[in-house]
C-alpha cells in the first residue's frame, strides 16, 4: 500500500500538469517603509481601504443595533435614539480592529480586512496585522465622527451602506476621490 502511494506521488511528479510542472509556492511579508511602519497616521496611500473599513464597520455596528430593536410583531424598521446610535457608533471605533491588516498585491500594498473588496487573491499571501494597523484605524474612525457627526453619519447608514461610505470617503476632497488618488501617486 505505502509503495503504491509513493509510485503514485512520484509519478505525478512526471505526468505533464501533475504537481512536477507547478512553480513551488513562496511568500514574503510586505515590505514596509518608513511612513508604514512607524507613522502615527495612516499612510495616504491606503487611506481609502481605511476609511471603506470604517465606514463598513460603523454600517455593521448601526445594523445589528437596529435588528435588537426590530422586533417581529412590530414588522417595521424602528429607528435607533440619538444617544444609542453615538454610542454604537463610538463602540464601532472603539472595537480591537485586530482582522485587519496590510497585504502586498501585484507589488501594491493594500488595507485589508472585513468590508473590504475581495480581490482575487493569489494562491498564497501574507497579511501583516497588528502592529500600527489598529490604533491607525481606530484614529481614522473618530476623525470621520468628528468630521461629519454621530447624526449625519446615522443618516447616512439609514440610506444604505453606500451613502455611508459615499459620505465618509467621497466627494471631492475625500479619502477615495480621484483628485487623492491622483495625488498619492505623484507622491
Amino acid at each position: 500500500m505505502r509503495l503504491a502511494l509513493l509510485l503514485l506521488l512520484l509519478g505525478a511528479w512526471a505526468i505533464p500538469g501533475g504537481l512536477g510542472d507547478r512553480a513551488p509556492l513562496t511568500a514574503t511579508a510586505p515590505q514596509l517603509d518608513d511612513e508604514e511602519k512607524y507613522s502615527a497616521h495612516m499612510p495616504a496611500h491606503l487611506r481609502c481601504d481605511a476609511c471603506r473599513a470604517v465606514a463598513y464597520q460603523m454600517s455593521q455596528h448601526l445594523t445589528k443595533a437596529e435588528a435588537k430593536l426590530h422586533t417581529l410583531d412590530s414588522g417595521e424598521h424602528q429607528e435607533l435614539s440619538e444617544s444609542v446610535y453615538t454610542d454604537v457608533l463610538d463602540q464601532s471605533c472603539s472595537q480591537t480592529w485586530q482582522d485587519y491588516g496590510v497585504r502586498e498585491e501585484n507589488q501594491v500594498k493594500r488595507l485589508t480586512g472585513p468590508g473590504l473588496n475581495k480581490v482575487p487573491e493569489p494562491s498564497i499571501s501574507v497579511m501583516i496585522t497588528g502592529g500600527p494597523w489598529p490604533t491607525r484605524l481606530f484614529t481614522t474612525c473618530l476623525h470621520y465622527l468628528g468630521e461629519f457627526g454621530e447624526d449625519q453619519i446615522y443618516e447616512a447608514h439609514q440610506q444604505g451602506r453606500g451613502a455611508l461610505e459615499t459620505l465618509l470617503c467621497g466627494g471631492p476632497r475625500g479619502a477615495c476621490s480621484e483628485d487623492e488618488q491622483v495625488t498619492r501617486t505623484e507622491l
